[in-house]
């Protein structure tokens, strides 16, 4: 199997599923989807890992999977991390522009972030992401890229993201425990945001919704940059278990009820369509109708959707989208959960799938896919810059690691 550098590959651990796309940098500088493995996932919760045998064995089967697919051998790769550990927040820096002529300088943007980055956070936790969101060369805002820019004083405002020591290493020691390096980890709402999300939502202003398994993602974007990201304990598993309750049944017959015949939004329904529903042990099944079920899926999908409502509130950013909602994970593909986002949300709701990427785009034409593909569209994008001027977040957690080791002798 060929082994170089022309190969980016995502590994998306969730709580339900994991996947593992490999893509080749063709020529024409595209990318192209030649391998995708997906497994259903075991020893993960809510984004995090409880059990890191199992997740080692899932993880070597959706990769074995992909390899098989694309003939090439997977040595390391980009991997994304959720859960609601998950904590972020806006931060300010403010240095002086150095040299004769006033004239930015990268070492100047790389102090200024650095400033930024300056602020006190619990031991327990680490930055994974220092996302710039815009620069002010004396008091001039609003500058993407102050590069070269005359001026004295350079300030910038980023948001950072921050992910317990103890998860992201419980993560690389499950990818590493597969056997694969870990690139680095990308948080997986900003993944997913490469793959779904167009440059003008992005300047409008957009919020990308991302459910997952064991968890929903929110991401705000405006003027090209992220202003804010929350988890929310809630997915697409909370669906399952209430009908496993409601109609007493066991989770994985849950699961094909949901798959096969659920709806979020009962005037969607045309027909009252009776299904059967599996009984757990040896009891007959039994018949209920549509409505029964989707009556049973519809307040959960709302008080998702009014969870989100409510922190789009809290944040301010209400009036700011002026490019509406995007839904995106496998929670977002049964019927009627745009209609409910829109209604709850009070705004335009689009569900998105991946984009900017060739090859097997047939097999990856799903929301569930957008995080995936989004790591392999990340890593491209942004890979060589994040390991040339950023030290990755595999370095910083192992020195912070380091010197907690150090502290106690």
């Amino acid at each position: 199997m060929p082994k170089n550098e022309n190969y980016i590959i995502g590994i998306d651990i969730g709580t339900t599923k994991i996947c593992c796309v490999i893509a080749e940098i063709k020529e024409n500088s595209l990318l192209e989807v030649i391998g995708v493995g997906t497994v259903p996932s075991r020893g993960m919760r809510k984004g995090v890992v409880v059990n890191l045998d199992e997740t080692i064995k899932a993880i070597k089967n959706a990769v074995e999977e992909a390899e098989l697919m694309s003939g090439f051998a997977v040595e390391k790769a980009y991997v994304g991390i959720a859960g609601s550990h998950i904590k972020s927040f806006n931060s300010r820096g403010v240095v002086a522009i150095s040299g004769k002529d006033k004239m930015v300088t990268k070492d100047d943007i790389k102090r200024v972030i650095e400033h930024a980055e300056t602020v006190t956070i619990p031991q327990e936790r680490e930055i994974i992401h220092v996302l710039p969101q815009e620069y002010i060369v004396d008091d001039m805002g609003g500058i993407e890229d102050p590069l070269s820019l005359n001026g004295s004083r350079l300030e910038v405002n980023v948001h950072i993201v921050t992910a317990l020591i103890s998860s992201i290493q419980n993560l690389m020691s499950s990818v590493n425990g597969a056997g694969i390096e870990v690139i680095d980890i990308i948080l997986e709402q900003f993944a997913a945001s490469e793959a779904i999300l167009i440059p003008d939502e992005k300047e409008l202003g957009v919020a990308l919704i991302d459910i997952g398994g064991g968890t929903s993602n929110l991401s705000i974007y405006e003027k090209g940059a992220a202003w804010h990201t929350s988890v929310f304990p809630l997915g697409g598993d909370n669906f399952t278990n209430d009908i496993a309750v409601g109609l007493h049944t066991s989770i994985p017959d849950a699961e094909k009820i949901k798959k096969k015949y659920g709806c979020a939004l009962s005037t969607l329904l045309e027909e009252d369509q009776p299904l059967e529903v599996p009984a757990i042990g040896n009891n007959k099944p039994t018949m209920v109708s549509q409505q029964v079920l989707c009556g049973i899926i519809q307040p959960r999908a709302e008080e998702i959707f009014q969870i989100v409502h409510d922190e789009i509130k809290r944040t301010g950013f209400e009036n700011y989208l002026n490019a509406g909602v995007v839904l995106s994970g496998g929670g977002c593909i049964m019927q009627g959960m745009t209609d409910v986002a829109e209604q709850v949300l009070g705004m335009p709701v689009r569900r998105g799938v991946p984009m900017n990427i060739g090859g097997l785009i047939d097999v990856v034409n799903s929301p569930a896919y957008s995080t995936a593909i989004g790591l392999v569209l990340y890593g491209w994008k942004f890979g060589t810059k994040r390991r040339t001027e950023q030290p990755s977040v595999i370095t910083k957690t192992i020195k912070k690691l380091q010197e907690a080791f150090r502290g106690m002798f």
